[in-house]
């Protein structure tokens, strides 16, 4: 069996692109420092970096909501490759193709812990929606759930 599970934080934006043709992929790459639960040297943490990879949706779903310091869980397999690089020496890759990705603390932690994130600004209502709530006619009030 090929199972992985890790919860650790990205080291960088995930690095996304798009397979070419008619029915474009998208293909999310980034890293998670996953730490360790032992201590070398004393006090010293030490953390494995894990290339990671999702496809399709998850890369989408990264792309959108993932950012560099967040903290997730992702389950996946491992996968090992090879390449020839320039120097015409042969390098050997291994990465977990993620099958599953979860936010794994919630929004106010993960923005205090990636300290220069900033969230977008959340737009101003436009001038047709008025105040942003629907008025509710007179004499509903008997059907609402709640008063």
């Amino acid at each position: 069996m090929n199972k992985v599970i890790l919860m650790g934080r990205l080291t960088r934006d995930p690095e996304v692109r798009y397979s070419q043709g008619e029915n474009a992929t998208a293909i999310a790459r980034y890293t998670l420092a996953v730490d360790r639960r032992f201590r070398r040297d004393g006090d010293q943490q030490t953390a494995d970096f894990i290339n990671c990879v999702a496809f399709g949706r998850s890369g989408e779903f990264a792309e959108k909501y993932f950012h560099k310091g967040i903290k997730i869980a992702v389950t996946g397999r491992i996968q090992t490759g090879s390449y020839t690089n320039q120097e015409g020496q042969k390098v050997y890759t291994t990465d977990v193709v993620v099958e599953d990705q979860e936010f794994a603390e919630s929004k106010a932690v993960s923005e205090q812990s990636a300290g220069s994130f900033q969230p977008a600004a959340r737009p101003e209502p436009s001038a047709a929606a008025g105040d942003g709530f629907m008025n509710i006619p007179d004499g509903i009030d008997e059907e609402l759930p709640f008063n």
